[in-house]
């Protein structure tokens, strides 16, 4: 008995030094150059300017040549979507693109919510600033910065935007809301040098943010948007009052992770495994891994030669749209694969999911979006961030057909204090665009038990 207890007093002084060591560490970093060549003695332009979206005649008929120049080729039979975007289905979506799709009618949609541009270590950033119409008495709007990913852009959230900003229950609280465009996507200007990872991008969002005259504020991200709101939080705990995700990979494989990936399937209480953590983890070998380099061939380009393929998709629309698509199919629903439609009009509309890849399109930007991937792996897994605990309070969504899912335990081995956790209904990787209304109500949840409205 003595043994025993003895036994436990020093593993839990061991767990509690290494927690209070590890909630010493913050995630470092200096500010960079991005724009060409040498910094400006003058100092940089922190005037903030109005933006809109644009479009033109001689834009439209250069698409729309380029798209009547395609050069078809067919699937093999009963492939589906299984070898990639199917070609009978793509010719589909091409028609309607150059036939139907009105981009003069969605750049006025766009432009519904206001734009602006302001420089930032050397480089345009854009994003959309959202204020409420209107506050209750007595209350002030909640700042909340969201981050995007790749394939998408900021338009994966402007149905969600509106519940936030202008929400129908009166007890819910109300958001001024930021979206920008992570550097080199969409409307943002592209780094022009190397080394322009995900901590760099938070550092910028951070100076965003208080040019804009925030102190304190929350961050939600999915997607690369999960590792820059992550980093954010990592800089700076204090002024990050909350962080939400609804994705969060295992950035650094731990003990308790490991353990449960070997015993979890025989003892899943042990590790807090639900039925549905054990259908979607086990077996391991298929579910982690043979299913991962299935769907992650477009990673191991991106990561290392991106501009290759690149150049490729910067020329051809109808490549760029099924390069895009196919991810808005297979990680909305791995079961869209076996569809000789790839499922993609079950979740979003054409008219959607064309004016995301328009934005691709107009902004020239693929090519840099997709080197994001190599100046984040480049350098290797073993990135400083990737050691760094997070202590800011977390919520998490975990949505049913995330292409990668993540058990509690492993999301609260990396965020220490995780407020909620939620299992969702339904919807997949780009779950803000395909459940906006699910991702509102989790963003509420999570902000009210924060602030300190209700409790957990």
């Amino acid at each position: 008995m003595f043994t025993e207890v003895l036994l436990a007093l020093v593993i839990g002084g061991l767990i509690y030094f290494l927690v209070q060591r590890s909630k010493n560490q913050v995630l470092t970093t200096e500010d960079g150059w991005w724009g060409s060549g040498a910094p400006c003695d003058a100092g940089e332009d922190d005037t903030i300017r109005s933006f809109r979206v644009t479009t033109s005649d001689q834009e439209l008929e250069d698409l729309y040549r380029r798209i009547d120049l395609t050069r078809p080729f067919p699937s093999l039979e009963d492939s589906q979507f299984n070898y990639g975007f199917n070609s009978q289905y793509l010719q589909k979506v091409v028609s309607y693109w150059r036939n139907e799709f009105d981009w003069r009618k969605q750049v006025d949609k766009l432009n519904l919510y206001p734009h602006f541009k302001t420089k930032i270590e050397g480089i345009d950033i854009h994003y959309l600033h959202v204020k409420p119409k209107k506050v209750p008495e007595g209350t002030s709007a909640v700042p909340l910065i969201m981050v995007h990913g790749w394939p998408g852009s900021f338009y994966e959230f402007y149905g969600l935007i509106p519940m936030l900003t202008d929400p129908s229950n009166p007890h819910d609280l109300v958001f001024e809301v930021v979206c920008p465009s992570i550097p080199g996507y969409g409307f943002s200007e592209a780094p022009n040098k190397k080394g322009f990872n995900s901590v760099c991008v938070a550092r910028i969002f951070h100076k965003l943010m208080k040019r804009l005259g925030f102190q304190q504020y929350y961050a939600h991200g999915g997607d690369w948007g999960w590792l820059v709101t992550t980093n954010m939080a990592q800089l700076e705990p204090k002024t990050v009052k909350g962080l939400h995700l609804n994705f969060a990979p295992p950035s650094k494989p731990g003990l308790s992770m490991a353990l449960s990936m070997m015993l979890g399937r025989h003892f899943p209480k042990l590790f807090g495994f639900t039925d549905f953590d054990i259908q979607r983890l086990f077996p391991c070998m298929e579910k982690l891994v043979v299913e991962s380099i299935k769907e992650t061939g477009y990673m191991h380009i991106q990561a290392t030669k991106p501009d290759t393929v690149g150049r490729g998709l910067n020329d051809s629309p109808v490549g760029l749209a099924a390069y895009i698509l196919e991810k808005f199919s297979t990680w909305t629903s791995h079961d869209f694969r076996n569809l000789d439609d790839g499922g993609l009009t079950r979740k979003f509309s054409l008219d959607d999911l064309l004016t995301n890849i328009m934005i691709y399109w107009t902004s020239g930007c693929i090519i840099s979006s997709m080197r994001f991937y190599k100046e984040n792996f480049g350098q290797g897994l073993d990135a400083p961030h990737a050691k760094i605990p997070v202590f800011v309070p977390t919520g998490f969504a975990c949505f049913p057909n995330e292409l990668m899912h993540t058990p509690k335990l492993w999301v609260k081995q990396k965020y220490c204090k995780l407020v909620t956790f939620t299992p969702m209904d339904r919807g997949g990787h780009f779950a803000a665009m395909e459940e906006p209304q699910l991702m509102a109500e989790d963003i509420q949840k999570f902000t009210k038990i924060v602030e300190g409205k209700v409790k957990e």
